[in-house]
C-alpha cells in the first residue's frame, strides 16, 4: 500500500490528487505482470473499464502495426478508451517484461476525479514540449529532422557481434539498425558494445540480437528538430530512427546532430546527474547548468521551457544527492524533502536558490537527527554549485523542518487564525511546495492546508497578503524606481513584475484547491473557475511571460560576461518598445489587482 501511494503521488496526473483520493486510488491498485511481446490492449477490443500505469519496464503503443510511442515508468495507458467509452483505437503491447498497476474507473472512485487530466499518445500530441507554438524560435528549431538524418548500416539479428561492430566502424557511424522478419526494427549502438561487450556480458561471436533494443523509438522525418530533441530528453536516449510516412526507416538522428558542437543540453546534464557515483561527479554535472541555459536560449527555446528543463535537472540533482548522502546522513525516520517557491512551480532562473523543507513520520525527538542530516545535504548541495535559500527557507531550520503531526496542527492554526506573525508567509511557501522524495508523506503537508482553505477569513487575509506585492507604476506614466543605494534609478523586475503575478496565481491555486503546475496554468484554471475573467488571466499570463523573459535574458548575459546576475534593470537601458510594453503590463496587473480586491467575494460565489 505505501509503495503504491509513494509511486502514484510522484507521477502526473496523480500528483494533483489530495491525500484522501490518493489513498482511495492506492487501495484499488492491482499489480499485473506482462512478459515481453504480450498484447495488453488489443486494437478494436471492447471499451475498457480500467486503465494501467507502468511501474517498471516499457510498453509500446502501436497504430496499424507501427510503433507510435514507447511508454515507461509513470506513464498511463487505457484512459482514452475508458474516458470515451469507445473501443481502443491503438494497441498496446509489452516492449519488455513489464509490471503495471491496474486502476479502476476513477470517476466512480474518487471525491475529485476532475483533478486527473490525462495526456494522450504520440510525440505530436505531447503536452510538455521543449518548445511551444507561440513563435519566437530559431529557424533551426523549426527545421525538420530530415536535415539531420544519417544513413546507417543495417543487418540481420543473427549476424555475429564482431561483424556488426566492423560494419559500424567502417561506416563511421555510431549505431546500426537490425531488421527482423516481423518488420519491427531494432537498434544497436556503440554504447551497447562498450557497456555489454566490453564488460564480457555478451561475446563477440554471439548474435547481435543479444544487444538489440527493440522496438526503436521513431520520429517522422518531417518532425521539427525541437520536438525530436524533446523526445530524446523524455526517454533519455541519444538516437532516434527517422521514418517516412509509411513507417519505413530512413536512418538515424543523433542528439549531437540536433545540437551545436558545444551544446550542454538537458539530456547530457541529466545523464551526468543520474550516473554520478560521488559528490565530485555530481558537482561537475550541476556546474553545466548555467551553460545549458545559455545554449537553450541561443537555440530559441522559449524562456518558460528553459525554466522547466532547468528545474527538472535540479530536481534530479537533489534526489541524487539524497541518495548519495543516505549512508552518512540518515535521520533514522521516514522523511520527505519538499522543494519550495519557483523550483516547486518549475519556474526557476539559472541563479535561483534551492528552497527546501522536510517532513518526517515520527516525533519531535527525531528533530536533531533530521536537521543534522539536512545540514549535511545542504552543505553538499552548495559544494555542487547549487545555493540554499539565502532568506532561510531551508530544510535544516526549525521553521521548515517539522514532524507530520506538527505540520498538520500548525497549518490548522494558520487557517484558523492567519493573523499570527509569519503565518501567511508560511502559508504561501507551503502553497508553492512539491515533494521530491517520499511523495505520499510530503503531500500530506500541502493537503492539510488546501483541504480546509476555503474559510473566507483565511482567503481574505491571504488575498490582502497577496495584493501587497504591487507593480512599480507611478500615478501618471512613469515607473517607480529605487531612489537610493546601489540600484538607484532601477526597477526590481522580480519583486515588482514577477512576484505580483506569481502571488495571484498562488492565491487562485489555494482557492481552487489545486496548486499544481506553473503560474500560467494556475491563472488559466482561475479563469475556468470564474475567479478571473479570461481577459484578466491572459493579461497576467502575458505579463508573466514578458517579465520572466527579461529576467532570463539578463541572466544569460550575466553568465556570458562572468558577472553576478541581477533582478534590477534601468528603464533607460530598455528599447522604447520594450519599455512601453513593460509599463502597460505593470498597469494591467495593477488593474486586475484592484478589481479582484473589490470583487473577490462575489467571484468566489
Amino acid at each position: 500500500m505505501k509503495e503504491f501511494l509513494n509511486f502514484l503521488a510522484g507521477q502526473d496526473p496523480y500528483a494533483a490528487l489530495d491525500g484522501d483520493d490518493l489513498e482511495r486510488l492506492a487501495h484499488a491498485v492491482e499489480a499485473e505482470y506482462f512478459t515481453a511481446g504480450t498484447t495488453v490492449v488489443a486494437e478494436g477490443a471492447e471499451p475498457l473499464d480500467h486503465l494501467w500505469v507502468v511501474r517498471t519496464g516499457a510498453v509500446e503503443v502501436v497504430d496499424r502495426g507501427r510503433v507510435v510511442d514507447l511508454l515507461g515508468p509513470g506513464d498511463t495507458f487505457g484512459h482514452v478508451s475508458l474516458l470515451s467509452g469507445l473501443p481502443p483505437a491503438l494497441a498496446v503491447r509489452a516492449a519488455e517484461d513489464t509490471l503495471c498497476y491496474r486502476l479502476p474507473d476513477h470517476r466512480t472512485l474518487l471525491a475529485h476525479p476532475e483533478r486527473l487530466r490525462f495526456a494522450f499518445y504520440g510525440t505530436d500530441v505531447r503536452r510538455d514540449r521543449l518548445t511551444g507554438a507561440d513563435g519566437g524560435f530559431a529557424d533551426r528549431a523549426h527545421a525538420p529532422v530530415s536535415r539531420y538524418v544519417r544513413p546507417v548500416p543495417r543487418c540481420a539479428p543473427d549476424l555475429p557481434v564482431r561483424e556488426v561492430a566492423a560494419l559500424i566502424s567502417d561506416s563511421g557511424q555510431s549505431c546500426a539498425l537490425v531488421d527482423y522478419p516481423d518488420g519491427v526494427a531494432g537498434i544497436v549502438t556503440d554504447n551497447d558494445f562498450r557497456r555489454r561487450v566490453g564488460s564480457g556480458e555478451v561475446g563477440v561471436d554471439e548474435p547481435v540480437d543479444r544487444l538489440v533494443t527493440r522496438p526503436v523509438l521513431t520520429v517522422n522525418a518531417s518532425t521539427p528538430v525541437a520536438t525530436a530533441f524533446l523526445q530524446m530528453v523524455e526517454h533519455g536516449v541519444h538516437h532516434l530512427v527517422a521514418v517516412d510516412r509509411t513507417g519505413r526507416p530512413l536512418g538515424v538522428v543523433r542528439v549531437v546532430d540536433l545540437a551545436s558542437a558545444e551544446v550542454r543540453d538537458p539530456l547530457v546534464v541529466r545523464a551526468a546527474v543520474d550516473s554520478a557515483s560521488d559528490l565530485a561527479a555530481l558537482g561537475d554535472a550541476c556546474r553545466l547548468l548555467p551553460a545549458t541555459a545559455v545554449e537553450l536560449w541561443d537555440t530559441g527555446v522559449p524562456p518558460e521551457r528553459i525554466g522547466g528543463l532547468l528545474a527538472a535537472v535540479v530536481d534530479s540533482a537533489l534526489r541524487r544527492l539524497l541518495h548519495l548522502d543516505s549512508a552518512v546522513a540518515d535521520p533514522g525516520v521516514p522523511a520527505s524533502w519538499l522543494v519550495l517557491g519557483s523550483l516547486a512551480r518549475r519556474e526557476v532562473l539559472p541563479s535561483s536558490d534551492v528552497d527546501t523543507a522536510v517532513v518526517w513520520d515520527g516525533g519531535e525527538e527525531a528533530a536533531d537527527a533530521v536537521r543534522s542530516a539536512a545540514s549535511r545535504v545542504l552543505d553538499d548541495l552548495e559544494s555542487c554549485g547549487l545555493q540554499r535559500c539565502a532568506d532561510g527557507a531551508n530544510a535544516n531550520t526549525p521553521t521548515f523542518s517539522r514532524p507530520l503531526a506538527r505540520w498538520r496542527s500548525d497549518v490548522a492554526g494558520i487557517v484558523k487564525d492567519p493573523s499570527a506573525e509569519g503565518s501567511l508567509l508560511l502559508a504561501t511557501m507551503l502553497a508553492d511546495s512539491r515533494p521530491v522524495s517520499e511523495a505520499a508523506l510530503g503531500r500530506e503537508v500541502l493537503d492539510a492546508m488546501v483541504a480546509p482553505a476555503r474559510s473566507p477569513q483565511f482567503l481574505h487575509a491571504l488575498l490582502e497578503y497577496t495584493l501587497a506585492a504591487r507593480p512599480p507604476t507611478g500615478f501618471v506614466r512613469d515607473f517607480v524606481v529605487e531612489h537610493s543605494g546601489e540600484h538607484r534609478g532601477q526597477l526590481n523586475l522580480k519583486r515588482g513584475g514577477l512576484r505580483p503575478v506569481t502571488s495571484l496565481g498562488r492565491w487562485v491555486g489555494v482557492v481552487t484547491g489545486d496548486v499544481r503546475g506553473t503560474t500560467p496554468e494556475r491563472l488559466r484554471r482561475g479563469a475556468a473557475d470564474g475567479l478571473l475573467t479570461t481577459d484578466e488571466a491572459e493579461t497576467l499570463v502575458g505579463a508573466y511571460h514578458q517579465v520572466y523573459a527579461l529576467l532570463l535574458a539578463e541572466e544569460v548575459e550575466a553568465i556570458r560576461a562572468g558577472r553576478p546576475a541581477s533582478t534590477y534593470v534601468a528603464p533607460g537601458d530598455l528599447d522604447s518598445l520594450t519599455r512601453r510594453h513593460l509599463r502597460e503590463s505593470f498597469r494591467a496587473i495593477g488593474h486586475v489587482q484592484e478589481r479582484l480586491e473589490s470583487e473577490w467575494q462575489r467571484r468566489l460565489g
